[in-house]
């Protein structure tokens, strides 16, 4: 599985919210941002934080993407 948190980033831009803002709004640290930024899973706990402060949905800041194998 693939994640993708382009929608987050997109809606931070429209917003005019920067990274840092949300951190000291949801209390998450730079390493998880990080990590986001490398398209990598964080906890649902993470996810709920950053869904309350902008007041969003999960399918509004994430996209999960199945691998497809080929044989």
């Amino acid at each position: 599985m693939t994640y993708n948190y382009n929608k987050l980033w997109k809606m931070l831009i429209d917003r005019k919210i920067t990274k840092t803002e949300l951190r000291k709004q949801t209390g998450i640290t730079i390493n998880i941002l990080a990590k986001m930024g490398k398209h990598e899973p964080v906890s649902m706990e993470t996810l709920a934080k950053i869904c309350v402060a902008p007041d969003c949905g999960f399918d509004d800041i994430l996209k999960i993407q199945k691998e497809v194998y080929s044989k």
